[in-house]
C-alpha cells in the first residue's frame, strides 16, 4: 500500500495499523495525520512503547498515558487510583497513537483498552477512541523480565481481534537506493539469509570507509560512553559546555530527560565528530545528520557544525517537550547534539545514517541486527566490526505475522481504494482553511503593527537608518515603522551586517 492511501484511511477514522520495512515511511505519514486530525480540532494522544520513541513523535509513554505504569496487572479498584487530571485526558481523546507497538506486550495493550473502556463508561473497543498502532514486529519485541509477567506480541491480544484494524503495510522505500543492500535487508525479513547475503555482509567486515570520521553503533551503552569519551580527550582545544534548561514538575522532568537523547552536560570541542539529534525546521539538517564541530560562535559560544550535507549551520539550543494529551508535562531546552563517534543501535532506531561502523558480534536479540543495518543506505557506507548469528535471525513468529499484515494489506488496499478521490479534496480544503487562518492572523497582527509584512520601501529604510543610527530602542523603532519585533531587528542585519544587531 502506498503512503497516500494510508492517510485517506486513517482519515477515513478507521483503527489501523501502520507498518512495513525500515524507511518505508511510517513516521512521515503517522506526523502528517496527527497534523491534519489537530488541525481539524481533533484532541489526538501521541504515545509511544519506549521514552525515547515517544521524544522523536512528541509525546508521551503509552503506560504514562493510560495510568497503567510498569504494572503487569489492573487491580480491581484500579478507577480509584486514577487522578481526575488522566480521566479527562482518556476521556477527551478522539484518536490514539501508538508508535514502536512492535515492544508492547499484548497483556499490557489489553490493560490500557479495559483502562479506556473503564474510564469513558463506553463497551466499545478503547472506548470508542480511534487506535492506531505503527511499527514492525521485525524491529525490537517486548522485553520479558524474569520476575515479571511474560508476553508477547501485541497480536495475541484480546484487543487486537476486537479493534478489527485496518492493515496499512506500507511497501515503497524511502531510505535504500542500493539494490543489493536492499536484497539483503528483504532476505533478512523474510528469515531467507542466503550464501550470497552472509558473504556480502562479511565482505564489509573492516571495510574502508572514505571518512575516518563515522559513528559506530555498538549494542551496549558502556561501549558507547566509553568510546565517546575517549575520543573527546585524544582532541586538542578548549571544552565547551552546555547545560540542558528544564521546565515543569521534577518527575516529569526525570521522566523526560531518560527519554531524550540531549545531554544534561553537553561537552564539546572543535573537530568533535557530532550528530543531530533532531530534525530542523528549516532543513538544515535531521535526526542522524551527522558533522564535525568546525568552531564556536562569537558572543553565544554557540558551536557551529559543518554536515556531511555540506550545510555550516550555527547550533542554537531546541526544546523538548513530554506532553500528556493536550497537555504539556515536561520542557527542556538544549543544543540538539551529542558525541557521535558511538551511538546503541536502541537509539539510533528511526535514524537514517549516511555510513556507519556497527558491530554486531555481541547482538543478543532477534531483530538487533535488521535494526542496526537498516540505519544506513548503501552497503558501500556500511562497514562491519564483526558480526554474529543472533545478528542475522528474526523472530519466527514476527515472519509468521508479517506474512499475515501483507496479505490483508493487500485486501485492505483493494476494498478503501474509491477513498483516493478523498485526497485531493481534503488538499484544497485545507489550502483553503490555511488562507483564511493567514489572513485573520495577518489582520490581527496589522492591528498591533500596522505594516505587518507590507515590502520595505526606500522611504522606510532611510527612516530605520537614521534611527538606529541615532541609537534608538528596537521598541521605539518598531513604533516608529510599524512593525514587529523580528522585521526590524531583521532589516537592520540586511542593512548593517549580522553583527549590528540581535534578538
Amino acid at each position: 500500500m502506498d503512503q497516500a492511501l494510508a492517510l485517506e484511511i486513517l482519515h477515513a477514522g478507521q483503527n489501523v495499523m501502520l507498518t512495513g520495512p525500515a524507511g518505508a515511511g511510517k513516521t512521515y505519514v503517522l506526523n502528517q495525520f496527527i497534523q491534519q486530525a489537530k488541525s481539524d480540532s481533533k484532541h489526538v494522544s501521541v504515545t509511544a512503547t519506549t521514552g525515547l520513541a515517544a521524544t522523536h513523535i512528541g509525546g508521551n509513554t503509552i503506560h504514562a498515558w493510560s495510568g497503567i505504569g510498569v504494572s503487569d496487572e489492573l487491580p480491581d479498584d484500579f478507577e480509584d487510583y486514577l487522578l481526575k487530571s488522566r480521566r479527562d485526558i482518556i476521556e477527551t481523546t478522539d484518536v490514539l497513537i501508538i508508535d514502536e507497538i512492535s515492544m508492547l506486550h499484548d497483556f499490557r495493550l489489553d490493560m490500557v483498552d479495559t483502562v479506556a473502556r473503564t474510564v469513558r463508561d463506553d463497551p466499545r473497543p478503547f472506548g470508542g477512541i480511534q487506535v492506531v498502532l505503527c511499527g514492525d514486529f521485525f524491529q525490537l519485541p517486548p522485553v520479558n523480565r524474569d520476575s515479571g509477567r511474560q508476553g508477547g506480541f501485541v497480536t495475541s491480544s484480546k484487543a487486537w481481534q476486537d479493534l478489527d484494524l485496518v492493515i496499512c503495510y506500507l511497501n515503497e522505500q524511502h531510505r535504500q537506493d542500493d539494490a543489493e543492500f536492499l536484497g539483503i535487508l528483504n532476505a533478512l525479513r523474510a528469515g531467507d539469509i542466503r550464501r550470497r547475503h552472509a558473504e556480502a555482509l562479511m565482505n564489509r567486515v573492516d571495510a574502508h570507509l572514505a571518512d575516518d570520521n563515522i559513528t559506530e553503533l555498538h549494542v551496549t551503552n558502556i561501549d558507547v560512553e566509553s568510546i565517546n569519551h575517549s575520543q573527546l580527550q585524544h582532541l586538542d582545544g578548549e571544552t565547551h559546555y552546555y547545560e540542558m534548561v528544564t521546565t515543569g514538575s521534577e518527575n516529569y522532568v526525570t521522566s523526560l530527560k531518560r527519554s531524550c537523547l540531549a545531554m544534561e552536560r553537553l561537552a564539546l570541542k572543535q573537530g568533535a565528530l557530532v550528530m543531530a539529534i533532531k530534525n530542523s525546521l528549516d532543513r538544515k539538517y535531521v535526526n542522524g545528520s551527522l558533522g564535525i564541530v568546525v568552531g564556536f560562535e562569537k558572543g553565544s559560544g554557540y558551536p557551529v557544525v559543518e554536515f556531511r550535507s555540506g550545510k555550516t549551520v550555527t547550533m542554537k539550543p531546541d526544546s523538548w517537550e513530554l506532553r500528556d494529551g493536550d497537555k504539556k508535562r515536561a520542557g527542556l531546552s538544549q543544543i540538539p547534539l551529542r558525541l557521535a563517534w558511538a551511538i546503541t543501535v536502541h537509539k539510533s532506531q528511526g535514524m537514517t545514517l549516511d555510513a556507519a561502523r556497527i558491530d554486531l558480534r555481541k547482538a543478543f536479540v532477534e531483530g538487533m541486527g535488521y535494526v542496526a543495518l537498516s540505519r544506513v543506505k548503501r552497503l558501500d557506507s556500511l562497514s562491519l566490526l564483526g558480526i554474529n548469528r543472533m545478528a542475522l535471525k528474526v523472530s519466527p513468529e514476527a515472519l509468521q505475522i508479517d506474512g499475515e499484515l501483507r496479505s490483508r494489506s493487500s485486501d485492505a488496499a483493494k476494498s478503501f481504494e474509491h477513498l483516493r478521490a478523498n485526497a485531493g479534496k481534503r488538499a484544497k480544503k485545507t489550502k483553503e482553511k490555511k488562507a483564511s487562518n493567514w489572513n485573520e492572523r495577518l489582520e490581527k497582527m496589522r492591528e498591533k503593527h500596522p505594516k505587518a509584512y507590507k515590502p520595505w520601501t526606500p522611504a522606510d529604510d532611510a527612516l530605520l537608518s537614521e534611527r538606529f543610527q541615532n541609537g534608538d530602542s528596537v521598541e521605539a523603532m518598531m513604533k516608529q515603522l510599524g512593525r514587529h519585533e523580528k522585521s526590524v531587528v531583521m532589516r537592520i542585519q540586511k542593512l548593517f551586517g549580522d553583527d549590528a544587531i540581535s534578538i
